[in-house]
Order: structure tokens, then C-alpha cells, then sequence
């Protein structure tokens, strides 16, 4: 099983972008470095919902601004981790919906439970395969740094 190592700060910011946009889901990506063990996550970027139909169960990022992003890590060292989004009133697990629209192979993807506003469980799923027709969602688990890394501060 793979790790998601996340900095205590960035953590503590995706599960308050859940609360903040409640009862919408709100979407980001991770920034880190690759580890023998998994992703390595040093930041966090917030991101615009763009899907306005049906915002309560569904996020997407606007190509541009995903570009940006992408920029914004290769220019600070880092590359894409994976995304996180929530999922309001909704269990903390990847539905059908979530896994159609997961490209990224080897990239984690974050989905945290905002029940009633206030933020519970938070999971992680790393997008496994070699291609669209045999990804798979495998759980990992989280580790978050209690003492602020360095790292995370860059």
C-alpha cells in the first residue's frame, strides 16, 4: 500500500476548503515529490469548481487554470501529487462519477466527508495502471507531519 505524506498545514487546509464551500464541493491539486513510498506533499492550491449544474456532487478545473498550477509546481521543484475535492454530506470514497473522470495514473487523489459543514473523514486513493482501460482506484493511507517540515514551507 502506498503513503501519502501531507505537511500538517496542507492538510489542515484541504479538509477547511471542504468547510469553506459547503454544501458545494470544492477541488485542488497537490504539489509534491515522488517517493519510493508514495507522494511526498508540500502544498496545496485551491482551485475554481467550474461545474455549475450540479456543484453539490461534482467538481471540475478549468484546463487553463490546471496549466497554471502545473507551471506554478515545475517553477517551485515540485510536480503534480494528485487532486483532492469533497464531498458534502457524502462519504469520504470515490464514486463512479470520480473514477471516469481520474486521468492522472500515479496520482493521488483526496476526497474528504464535509457532513453538515463541519469536516470528518479524509481518505486517499492512489490512480494505479499502465492506461485508461485498466486503471484502478487503490486505497492508501495518509501520514501527516504533526511538526512543520521545511519542505512545506518553500
Amino acid at each position: 500500500m502506498s503513503v501519502l505524506y501531507l505537511c500538517g498545514d496542507v492538510y489542515a487546509s484541504i479538509r477547511e476548503h471542504g468547510e469553506r464551500t459547503y454544501p458545494h464541493e470544492c477541488c485542488g491539486v497537490l504539489l509534491g515529490v515522488k517517493e519510493d513510498s508514495g507522494w511526498r506533499v508540500e502544498a496545496s492550491i485551491k482551485a475554481g469548481n467550474t461545474r455549475t449544474d450540479s456543484a453539490h456532487n461534482r467538481y471540475q478545473i478549468s484546463p487553463l487554470e490546471l496549466m497554471k498550477i502545473e507551471r506554478a509546481a515545475r517553477d517551485r521543484g515540485l510536480e503534480v501529487a494528485g487532486f483532492y475535492h469533497s464531498h458534502p454530506d457524502h462519504p469520504a470514497q470515490w464514486s463512479e462519477t470520480d473514477f471516469k473522470e481520474a486521468h492522472w495514473l500515479g496520482c493521488s487523489y483526496v476526497i474528504t466527508a464535509v457532513e453538515k459543514g463541519k469536516a470528518a473523514q479524509t481518505n486517499s486513493f492512489a490512480l494505479a495502471g499502465t492506461s485508461e482501460e485498466n486503471k484502478c482506484f487503490e486505497a492508501e493511507s495518509i501520514e501527516v507531519a504533526v511538526i512543520p517540515n521545511p519542505a512545506c514551507l518553500r
